[in-house]
């Protein structure tokens, strides 16, 4: 069974047991969370899609970690100008472990 959720902003795709990298939750760790803004629900040949969510569907995580990403440099540089702008971003995440997928059945 999968589904497909919505959280920060951006959809993902998940599947229970699997470990996902999400932008950063308010929750403490070892803490469990549930998204209910679930887009979609399949399991083999029964898809099931909301429009655009699905009413009482939830997907319960577990928060493993809160952290912060690579660095992602910005350099901005005109030629023969003498101008040269350098920046650097690191954008915090929270680490989930996806552990059940209720509802959607209609």
């Amino acid at each position: 069974m999968y589904a497909v959720i919505k959280t920060g902003g951006k959809q993902y795709r998940v599947m229970q047991g699997e470990y996902l990298r999400v932008e950063k939750l308010e929750a403490e760790v070892d803490s469990t969370i549930e998204f209910d803004q679930v887009l979609l629900v399949g399991e083999g040949e029964n898809v099931t899609v909301g429009a655009p969510i699905i009413e009482g569907a939830t997907v319960s995580a577990k928060i493993l970690s809160h952290g912060r990403g690579k660095k992602v440099r910005i350099v901005k540089f005109r030629r023969r100008k003498h101008h040269k702008k350098q920046q650097g971003h690191r954008q915090h995440y929270t680490e989930i472990e996806i552990t059940g997928i209720a509802g959607g059945s209609k």
